[in-house]
């Protein structure tokens, strides 16, 4: 049914990306600046930290600042129009005006359909729009006095037949249903005969759901190659039916996650719909476009400092809108924890309404679009994503490749490489957790699960943190360490000021791990003699903060695996 091709052929040549007539000059006529003078500013930084060599050229700023995606894409540190020469892809976000706001309705657990029914209704008199209904065949419960015409439902695992007989049942003479209700069948499980009954009532069928792979670890073009294999598939079942490539294509919606990784998200969002595009040209189609409901990431989210997951939900939730998504759930900040209460609820419904109403995003199409480093990256992913797309056509072990995106991902996030807030940075050991009901906690392993299992199991014993000196000379290697040692469920008992060896020691408790925290030139003057007093009172393992020193047991700064030294401080600690 389709054929294979290259994404770039075919496509439209990138648009000129210049001035209108009659623009403003951005630029202040006497401003002289250069690239080579931005090169000579930042290399100067980059010196003053030890990043780049006296000798080096200024122009290796570009390689020494350039960040790579979990693809190998590379990031510039700074947007200039030659990012643009050579693009290969070219399209824009074609939804306008307001995304729709759908919220997330767990019921399948049969015990909790009335509360499912009383969140969707709470939800859909707060400002939702429509539904995303999980499990349940007691639709007559869940879907009480709701409104089928004028709220879309989209069924996750529920009995089609089941919700189109109550459909049926429910709705007044002469009123149809929305149609962007959908069916919720995983495009997996597309056959013909679905196929034609969503179309006799005017409603979508199929779900393409790469927040599958997403949830599992999948990087941004790993999930976008396995929507549109899977889309490829989906087509070829429909057509086999007897359904045209276009009837096909109308039936369907793709789902992708959004994470706070702002600019990676929009441009993963444009990249999806240039991809999709270019399947349905290379399949004869009449230029559908994609359909996109896009979900707030699950993997982000942590379960210590959750007040953190409204941040994050809102900058992936922004860059949702700003990517084109026709729909978007954001899912509430206590999800980790367990059953969303009311409040959180409210939160998740409310960031669209505030992006939509107070900041206005949704009323711009493609706001974007055009910016040099966005156009970029979504060039770069959706050639990944092709590239990954004919590997997997041909055989490759699409699962081998997640499991090594996820290995990378969890050594970056062990490293403190991929810092979370509240978890790996700046942890709260006296946090008190909002009570959830834990049977509806969300179980999907998320990026920080490693440093949650230790803040789970906190041990007793404490770290004697031995700060040598005054304040300011040990104030910030003290704040490293404690805050390291934190992220491992280990709390500290800090010394204070310390003049010299007797001060640190008559601060001394027992305590069997001791860490050293100061300055250098501290520890060239008394730190030896300082872990040679704690251990004849009694300490039996010297960490010290900062370079390894011959009389410290382990040592830990910017860089160290975290989670291989906590695990092994937690064990000195037993």
């Amino acid at each position: 049914m389709t054929e294979r091709g290259t994404l770039e052929g075919g496509l439209s040549e990138p648009e000129e990306l210049e001035p209108e007539q009659g623009s403003l000059d951005l630029a202040d006529p006497a401003d002289t600046w250069t690239v080579a003078d931005w090169e000579a500013q930042a290399a100067a930084v980059l010196r003053k930290a030890g990043r780049l060599g006296e000798q080096d050229a200024d122009d290796l700023v570009w390689e020494r600042l350039t960040r790579t995606t979990l693809d190998g894409i590379g990031i510039s540190p700074l947007g200039t129009a030659a990012l643009l020469d050579g693009l290969r892809t070219s399209g824009r976000p074609t939804r306008q005006g307001d995304w729709d706001v759908r919220s997330y309705v767990d019921a399948g657990d049969p015990a909790a359909a009335k509360l499912a029914n009383e969140e969707a209704l709470v939800d859909l008199d707060g400002g939702v729009t429509s539904l995303w209904l999980r499990g349940s065949a007691d639709y007559a419960t869940v879907l009480k006095d709701v409104l089928l015409d004028l709220a879309p439902v989209v069924l996750d695992g529920g009995d089609p037949q089941a919700f189109l007989a109550y459909a049926r049942s429910s709705l007044a003479e002469g009123r149809e249903l929305h149609p962007a209700t959908n069916l919720g069948v995983p495009a997996a499980d597309a056959t013909g005969e679905l196929a034609r009954a969503a179309q006799q009532r005017g409603v979508l069928a199929f779900v393409v759901d790469a927040t599958a792979v997403h949830d599992r670890g999948a990087s941004d073009a790993q999930e976008l190659a396995w929507s549109l294999a899977a889309g490829a598939a989906y087509l070829r079942t429909l057509t086999d039916a007897g359904l045209s490539v276009d009837e096909a294509a109308g039936l369907v919606e793709f789902r992708y996650a959004a994470t706070d990784e702002q600019f990676a998200t929009i441009a993963k969002l444009r990249a999806a719909r240039r991809a999709w595009a270019r399947m349905l040209e290379l399949s004869s189609a009449q230029g559908r476009e994609q359909r996109q409901h896009v979900v707030t990431s699950r993997p982000m989210m942590s379960k210590y400092d959750p007040w953190v997951n409204m941040l994050r939900t809102t900058v992936a939730a922004f860059a949702a809108g700003v990517g084109g998504a026709d729909s978007v759930t954001v899912l509430p900040f206590d999800g980790p924890l367990g059953r969303p209460d009311a409040f959180g609820r409210r939160i998740a419904r409310n960031t669209s309404h505030l992006l939509i109403d107070e900041s206005h995003v949704a009323h711009v199409a493609d706001p974007a679009g055009g910016a040099y480093a966005v156009e970029k990256l979504t060039d770069d992913l959706a050639v990944a994503a092709w590239e990954l797309l004919g590997r997997l056509e041909e055989g490759a072990d699409l699962d081998a490749e997640i499991a090594e995106t996820v290995a990378r991902r969890d050594a970056a996030v062990a490293r403190r490489k991929r810092p979370i807030t509240g978890l790996t940075e700046f942890p709260n050991l006296g946090e008190v957790l909002p009570e959830r009901d834990p049977a509806g906690a969300d179980t999907t392993r998320r990026y920080g699960a490693a440093f949650e299992a230790l803040r789970d199991r906190p041990v007793a014993s404490k770290v004697f943190l031995a700060t040598l000196g005054t304040v300011a000379q040990h104030t910030a290697r003290a704040t490293f360490a404690s805050n390291l040692l934190a992220a491992g469920g280990i709390a500290v008992d800090v010394a204070g000021p310390t003049p010299g060896v007797d001060d640190l020691v008559a601060a001394y408790d027992g305590q069997a791990v001791v860490c050293l925290a100061g300055a250098d030139a501290t520890y060239a003057e008394w730190g030896q003699a300082a872990a040679e007093a704690l251990r004849a009172a009694g300490a039996t393992h010297v960490i010290i903060a900062g370079k390894p020193a011959d009389y410290a047991d382990a040592s830990c700064a910017m860089g160290v695996d975290a989670l291989a030294f906590l695990t092994s401080t937690r064990e000195k600690l037993q």
